[in-house]
């Protein structure tokens, strides 16, 4: 016992020294070549003086980061994320003026600029080389894990833990995305936790081979006719996504319009469903939510858009996301440079994809590299290590959003090759966490799902010529724009960015907003949903009214090769599916007749029935058409050739994987169907694990094996 502490302290002071050895060796290194800063007087010192004050540099360098640096990060909590990653390199630089002013020669001196590009190097330096001094010694990783956690650690109950649950949701994930990841080699922890089951299943099933003994289940669900994360997260965490059409609506009582990922939005859809279930969520008992647009009721909150309108306050500071994140200063400088990597990564690739003509293909250009970055690198770094944080301090159950793929696949495709490179890069977390839950003071069980699946496809506009605003115009006999206007984005990326920049209002344009002449249509898209509303009609229009006034408009609509199908309420029926050549099937003859549903599998007519009973749905909704036989490719009415929102293909089809600790999902025979019924066997497994522990029969294939 006293040999193994001992050889304890002698490591952690070997490790010490090395690191202090290559930051003074730094130091004089960038003293040699930048011109702002130097290490000895102007009459010139000796080499051993100047050895000996970057010496003493360095280790007042190090000793103030690790003395005043949490101490700063603390009260700077209030910073929204982004600009505190920016003043990270600027109080970096501060420290080590003041480490230079320290040293008792008092030549050493550095230019404010230099000083920041210095002290970010040696921060990177002193990391990188700790890290690998650690590589192999586990009570060293166990320690560095451990600085990743909340200072104030809170103390759990003694004798056996209950286990604690990570949600983990990849956003925009579809279930054959994730199967074909894991045949293609590239998800290699998911693999190892669904025993490779999909590449070797038919292996198994001969015994001829066989996978590693699984300890996860996968499970595919299927959303609502609003397959985003709007709708579906909302259900997810909260247990209820009634009245949610789409990603984007008009509500003729407030004359409004709501943007899922807009913040005001957000906030109220989140009141409406607590509202509606009397409850706050699912995380409502020790729970923490990082990333997403709802809390799900958790106590702690980091990047959640529901809260970004409040007053800042200690409820509602994501200080355990921050903290846990920025008070390295070294993790700033990673961050910042695979930032600027993937900047260039995305301008080579688009550059790339249009040299070579590739189609379909969308405009990647403005700011969008920024939000790809952000979005693969800023959003799921911070919430990487939050989620770290919150198991490290033993918390009974975490839910986050790393919205890496979705932003690429909507931008580049499903199945792109840059996709898939977002998809190994998701993969590396995943095992990181694992990892983590190995230290952490209480079990862990991971749960990875997404929240949707994307269908690929080229943009309406692209095939047409012609936006679904333009054809709705063009149906009510109202003058066409020569001038195409593209529509707005729905990825949720951006959403994180603005929660970030803390940004309440989402900058909505034209299309967000009705016409100053109120008899004109409303237009909104969502992936491959539309939605037509007539402002100045204070009800939801019956199809004889809308005949009544625009006589051409829902047989352009209806008979138009793009469209798959239109809703639209009836006098006489109550509500009908509109297809080409007149087709008009009401909706409850549609499980005998499902005329143009057919196509779009089972669970279509429900869905759209579902819908139609929502107070807020428009007067007409459009969807897209799509074709099973082509790639099952939609049409998106935005500006994105991969997308979700409506029917049709992959992105109705995401997945739930589960450690097989705890119950199935569902029954054999049965099918996992909405946001709503997921929701409520993520509650089940939570009652399982707070619960007596009971073992649980082995499934078929570990009793085969």
């Amino acid at each position: 016992m006293r040999g193994g502490r001992w050889r304890r302290v002698a490591s952690q002071v070997g490790r010490s020294v090395t690191v202090w050895a290559v930051s003074t060796v730094t130091i004089l290194v960038l003293a040699g070549i930048l011109p702002d800063f130097q290490l000895q007087s102007a009459d010139g010192d000796s080499a051993t003086r100047i050895a000996v004050t970057a010496a003493l540099g360095a280790g007042a360098f190090g000793l103030l980061s690790a003395i005043f640096w949490p101490l700063l990060v603390r009260l700077l909590l209030l910073v929204p994320a982004l600009v505190l990653g920016l003043l990270v390199f600027f109080l970096n630089g501060s420290l080590l003026i003041v480490a230079l002013r320290l040293v008792p020669s008092g030549d050493s001196e550095a230019a404010p600029e230099t000083a920041v590009i210095v002290a970010a190097v040696m921060s990177a330096v002193a990391s990188a080389t700790g890290a690998a001094l650690a590589v192999r010694d586990d009570d060293a990783y166990r320690r560095r894990l451990y600085r990743l956690a909340d200072r104030r650690r809170r103390a759990l109950p003694p004798g056996p833990s209950s286990p604690g649950t990570v949600f983990l949701q990849l956003d925009g994930v579809g279930h054959d995305v994730l199967r074909d990841a894991v045949g293609k080699d590239l998800m290699p922890t998911v693999a190892r936790w669904l025993g490779d089951r999909n590449r070797d299943s038919d292996r198994n099933r001969d015994g001829t081979g066989a996978g590693a003994r699984p300890t996860h289940r996968l499970t595919p669900w299927r959303t609502d006719w609003s397959s985003q994360t709007g709708a579906s997260q909302l259900g997810i965490l909260h247990g209820s996504n009634h009245d949610v059409p789409a990603f984007r609506w008009y509500e003729k009582a407030g004359r409004e319009v709501m943007v899922c990922n807009r913040p005001t939005s957000a906030a109220e859809l989140q009141r409406r469903a607590i509202d509606r279930t009397g409850d706050s969520g699912l995380l409502t008992a020790d729970g923490a939510s990082r990333g997403n647009l709802f809390s799900g009721g958790a106590d702690e909150q980091a990047l959640v858009l529901s809260i970004a309108t409040k007053r800042r306050s200690r409820e509602n500071r994501s200080r355990a996301g921050y903290f846990a994140y920025f008070s390295d200063p070294a993790n700033a400088v990673r961050t910042a440079l695979s930032f600027v990597a993937e900047v260039c990564r995305e301008i080579g690739q688009s550059t790339h994809a249009r040299a070579r003509k590739v189609r379909p293909r969308v405009s990647r250009g403005g700011l969008y590299p920024f939000v790809r970055a952000f979005a693969t690198v800023v959003e799921r770094d911070v919430v990487v290590a939050a989620v770290m944080g919150d198991m490290l301090a033993g918390r009974t159950s975490v839910y986050a959003d790393l919205v890496a793929y979705d932003e690429v696949a909507h931008h580049s495709g499903p199945c792109s090759r840059d996709a898939e490179k977002v998809l190994e890069r998701l993969d590396r977390a995943l095992a990181l966490i694992e990892k983590v839950a190995e230290h952490a003071p209480r079990p862990y069980r991971i749960v990875v799902l997404s929240d949707h699946g994307q269908s690929p496809g080229e943009t309406f506009r692209a095939r047409y010529g012609l936006g679904l605003g333009d054809l709705v115009r063009a149906g009510c006999g109202l003058p066409v724009p020569r001038k195409a206007q593209r529509t707005h984005s729905g990825a949720e990326a951006r959403a994180a960015v603005r929660a970030a920049l803390r940004r309440p209002v989402e900058e909505g344009g034209e299309e967000h907003r009705p016409s100053r002449r109120r008899s004109e249509p409303l237009v909104l898209a969502s992936g491959n949903l539309g939605l037509v509303s007539f402002p100045d009609v204070p009800h939801r229009m019956t199809k004889e009214e809308i005949d009544a006034r625009h006589p051409a408009l829902l047989t352009t609509l209806a008979n138009h090769p793009g469209v798959g199908f239109v809703l639209v309420r009836s006098e006489e029926h109550g509500g009908v599916v509109l297809g080409a050549y007149g087709a008009q099937i009401p909706l409850d003859r549609l499980d005998n007749d499902p005329g143009p549903l057919e196509v779009f599998g089972p669970g279509a007519a429900d869905a759209v029935r579902r819908t139609h009973s929502f107070p807020n749905a428009a007067d007409i909704m459009v969807n897209s058409a799509y074709d099973p036989a082509d790639g099952g490719e939609v049409l998106a009415f935005e500006e994105q050739i991969g997308s979700h929102g409506g029917l049709g293909g992959a992105q109705g089809k995401p997945f739930l994987m589960s450690p097989l600790a705890f119950s199935a999902p569902v029954d054999d025979g049965e099918d996992l169907v909405g946001a709503e019924h997921v929701h409520r066997v993520l509650r089940r497994w939570l009652r399982e694990s707070n619960g007596p522990q009971v073992p649980l029969e082995a499934e078929p294939e570990e009793r085969a094996a």
